[in-house]
């Protein structure tokens, strides 16, 4: 009922920056909680941010703590993900999730876009 669509992905050299984009069709709610995780193969899925659809509240893993911000366009219901000081082990597949219920940094939510893929390497 939900699509998401993540672009913004790239290569880039450690101490880069780059802005992902999620933008959301079909029935969305202004309301939803979203956030973005990533996953490496053979890993386990992790999440890095969200925020609350309702009063605009964020989370982020310890791991992208002041590297990473998350916001929304509560307008075009878009949501961003700017990384800042990259670092290698940040190189994952990125992924938008969205859902009524705030799950937080758990990957329980409804709906999921394909991946955009980040890498950062020198």
């Amino acid at each position: 009922q939900v699509q998401l669509v993540e672009s913004g992905g790239g290569s880039v050299q450690p101490g880069g920056s780059l802005r992902l984009s999620c933008a959301p069709s079909g029935n969305t709610d202004s309301s939803y909680y979203m956030a973005w995780f990533r996953q490496t193969p053979g890993k386990e899925r992790e999440g890095v941010a969200t925020i609350s659809g309702v009063t605009g509240a964020t989370m982020y893993a310890d791991s992208v703590k002041g590297r990473f911000t998350i916001s929304k366009d509560n307008a075009k219901h878009i949501l961003y993900l700017q990384m800042n000081s990259l670092k290698p082990e940040d190189t994952a597949m990125y992924y938008c999730a969205a859902d009524s219920r705030w799950w937080r940094l758990l990957g329980r939510y409804a709906y999921w876009g394909q991946g955009t893929q980040v890498t950062v390497s020198s």
